[in-house]
């Protein structure tokens, strides 16, 4: 009984410590629009895997990591895919506080390719920029990513992870999976971020791919403290939780591994397509979720039990 009235004295602290902090942090919107833009960019030539475009790209988000406080995971930042030639996941690690819960990794990804230039172009565009794919997810994680770091007080362990050849069958995120796996590393849950450079006309700001198989859209939205994720009937029509790098880390570790996202096939008409580009975007959007989403992810890290469990 006392164990069980110290972990809630520790949750209610913890609790109200977070909200005390999100508070006083603001969401940059400029930072937001930059980091988009510069991953959107023609200079980047849509972001193909193995592409000078990626690798600047890559070097970028290193950058941001290595401004974040982040370390690198392995021997530096980038996790070399075997089965595809130069083709790297970028993975960030923030070691946490507690002694216990840092053993327990919490994962936050977004896969920051696209398939880059192709024949088919549109009014002589050939360059597939992939902002709201997935610029957008990334732009919004690596603002996560400068939170946590810059804080610096999580008691789980974190990996920012951006994933490489999602756009060639999910090939980072299997890779990354089975080399933790054989490594025995303990993951708690894994939240991707996918598609959120435009909002959705819905009573919630995005949805949640898998939705029945965990709590974690119960959680998230207790944390969150209003219906933040809500469920996509087209999101599981077209069994989307197959179709994200969270897939291949449910596959290994069968734990809770979601995807959250603001494309329902209604709200945005250039999915792969060369005018996916920054002008589409809706920044204030972007900013106002990051924001809304900096309290989920703390109290997602930092709970003092494994509160998100598969159903």
């Amino acid at each position: 009984m006392k164990k069980i009235f110290l972990l809630l004295a520790f949750g209610l602290v913890a609790c109200k410590s977070i909200q005390t902090q999100v508070s006083n942090y603001q969401v940059s919107q400029q930072e937001i629009s930059s980091t988009l833009a510069y991953l959107s960019s023609d200079e980047l030539e849509g972001r193909d895997t193995g592409s000078e475009g990626i690798e600047k790209a890559a070097v970028y988000l290193e950058n941001q990591l290595k401004k974040y406080n982040y370390k690198p995971y392995f021997r530096n930042f980038r996790d070399t895919l075997t089965t595809i030639d130069n083709a790297y996941n970028v993975v960030g690690f923030l070691e946490g506080k507690d002694p216990k819960l840092k053993n327990e990794i919490v994962i936050l990804s977004a896969h920051y390719d696209h398939i880059g230039i192709t024949e088919k172009g549109f009014e002589g565009d050939h360059i597939n920029n992939g902002a709201n794919d997935n610029a957008s997810g990334t732009t919004v994680l690596s603002e996560v990513a400068k939170y946590l770091g810059e804080l610096n007080n999580n008691q789980r362990s974190v990996l920012i992870v951006y994933f490489s050849a999602e756009e060639k069958g999910l090939l980072g995120a299997k890779h990354l999976a089975k080399r933790l796996k054989y490594q025995n590393v303990d993951i708690y849950t894994l939240l991707n971020f996918e598609m959120l450079g435009v909002p959705m006309n819905y009573n919630f700001d995005v949805f949640l791919t898998g939705f029945t198989q965990s709590n974690m859209a119960d959680k998230l939205n207790e944390y969150a403290g209003y219906e933040l994720v809500g469920k996509s009937e087209q999101a599981e029509k077209y069994n989307l939780f197959r179709a994200s790098d969270n897939y291949p880390f449910y596959e290994e570790f069968k734990i809770p591994s979601h995807t959250i996202s603001a494309f329902d096939f209604g709200n945005f008409d250039f999915y792969h397509h060369p005018k996916d580009e920054f002008q589409m975007m809706n920044i204030e959007f972007m900013t106002q979720l990051t924001q809304k989403l900096l309290p989920v992810v703390s109290e997602m890290i930092n709970a003092p039990t494994r509160e998100i469990q598969m159903n």
